[in-house]
Parts: structure tokens; C-alpha cells; sequence
């Protein structure tokens, strides 16, 4: 459903030429959950932008159910795959109701029934009707994300992108969005490649999971292998060991490496 091939970026131009992504390699089949783990600024959330469309000057080949996907982002892509950011916040317009967020992208897409789908994704991701009339400020963390949920599936995307959706919510509420994550996947046979930085949600939804480190794909793996401890990577064992126990010497031994 998803193939990277040979992803490269960069950002700025001669002296200050950064690049981010080096040969980034790695295929999600279909109705897989895919993790991409990682370090803060190992190039997780880039991938994601690379796909989403937000990123388009990069170099190498990305396609989405067997369609190459061009350097620019139209309406076909947004039909196929949509993104839940980390801060659900940040991801809402504050001045639109619930009911207008959910509502223009079928506006822009001329899709029927309007009302009827929004009710109905309200309805999935745990939320009533009464919530349309609501501004986002009005929400909890937990609600806000329900909604860009929604609103990410309301076009019936084949594939979903989740950039750590539950990293800014607190403890409680993650796991209600996990599993409601989980059960929309399996009622719509969807797609997830999610980025994220704790292993623990790795092992809790994900079928595989790629190791990023700067800018790179050490390996990928079956996240049985990953709670087994059979990684072949020393920075992988090293990631599972600090998230099982933290010290720290483990701390500055990861920052280290």
C-alpha cells in the first residue's frame, strides 16, 4: 500500500545544505500498522510530511496503492491518505465550530450528505451531535483529537499518517485514543503508518516498526521481534532498554550514541 524508495531531502543550498533523509527505504502492505520509532529529529515526522504532501522537493520514489505520488499535493492524494498531527490544538482552527471543521473538507471535495457524514464520524469517534456547535477551546485534549480524526477519515482515505497522536494527551486518555485508533482500522480496513517515540504504543498497535536515526533506517521489524529482544541493532536494544527502564546513564548513553 505504501513504498519509500531511496527518500532523500535536503534543506537550504550550498554551505547551508542540511540534509535529513538519506535513502530511506521501507513498503507497508495493505491494512498493516506500521510504526517509524526513533529519536526526537531522526527524520520520523519528515517521512510523514514527505508523503502527506508538505514536503515536495525531495528525491527518490513514493507511491500510495501502486500510484507514484508527484512532487506537488492535489485532491486525488487528499482522497487517499490524510494525517493526524501531534497537537490536536494546533490542528484545529479556533474560530471554526466542530461542525464547520469536519464539514469543509466535503465541501472542497463536493461530497452529498454532508450533515449525515458528519454525524456519523462524530458518532464513531466517540463524540455526539451536540459537539458541532463547540469551538475547539471548548474541548478537551482527548475530544480535540477525536476530531481530527474525524476529520482526517471523513473523506474514507485509504491510508491514515499519524504523527504521535497521543503524545500530548495525558496518561489516561491515551490508551481510549489507541484503541479507538485500532478499532476504526479494523472496521475500515485502513492503512496507519505511525511515527512515533515510545515503544510502548510500537507494541501495542503496530504489526512492524522501521528504527530511524538520523536521517536514516537501521532496520525494520516485526514488533514481536522488538518485545523478544531480537533486534539486530545495537541502537534498537539500546531504545528498548530505556524504555523498559529508565536511569540517568541510560539517558546520556542513548544521547550518545
Amino acid at each position: 500500500m505504501i513504498e519509500v524508495r531511496n527518500l532523500n531531502l535536503a534543506f537550504g543550498e550550498g554551505e547551508k545544505r542540511n540534509q535529513v533523509l538519506y535513502d530511506v527505504d521501507f513498503a507497508v502492505q495493505q491494512g498493516e500498522i506500521f510504526g517509524l520509532v526513533g529519536e526526537s529529529g531522526s527524520g520520523k515526522t519528515t517521512v510523514l510530511k514527505c508523503l502527506a504532501g508538505l514536503f515536495t522537493h525531495w528525491q527518490g520514489e513514493l507511491a500510495i496503492n501502486g500510484t507514484p505520488l508527484e512532487h506537488r499535493i492535489g485532491r486525488e492524494r487528499c482522497r487517499l491518505v490524510q494525517m493526524v498531527f501531534q497537537d490536536p490544538y494546533g490542528s484545529l482552527h479556533p474560530r471554526h465550530t466542530i461542525g464547520d471543521i469536519l464539514e469543509e473538507p466535503l465541501h472542497i471535495h463536493g461530497l452529498p450528505q454532508r450533515d449525515q457524514r458528519i454525524n456519523a464520524w462524530l458518532d464513531k469517534v466517540g463524540l455526539n451531535r451536540a459537539f458541532r456547535d463547540r469551538y475547539p477551546h471548548q474541548l478537551s485534549g482527548g475530544q480535540r483529537q477525536r476530531v481530527a480524526i474525524a476529520r482526517a477519515l471523513i473523506l474514507e482515505p485509504q491510508v491514515l499518517l499519524l504523527d504521535e497522536p497521543t503524545s500530548a494527551l495525558d496518561v489516561s486518555v491515551q490508551a481510549e485514543i489507541l484503541n479507538l485508533l485500532g478499532d476504526l482500522q479494523k472496521e475500515s480496513k485502513l492503512t496507519y503508518l505511525m511515527v512515533t517515540h515510545d515503544l510502548g504504543v510500537i507494541a501495542h498497535l503496530c504489526q512492524k516498526v522501521a528504527v530511524m536515526q538520523y536521517g536514516k533506517i537501521l532496520e525494520t521489524l516485526t514488533t514481536d521481534a522488538l518485545v523478544n529482544d531480537a533486534a539486530e541493532s545495537d541502537y534498537t536494544r539500546m531504545l528498548v532498554n530505556a524504555s523498559q527502564q529508565y536511569s540517568r546513564e541510560m539517558a546520556r548513553e542513548v544521547a550518545a550514541y
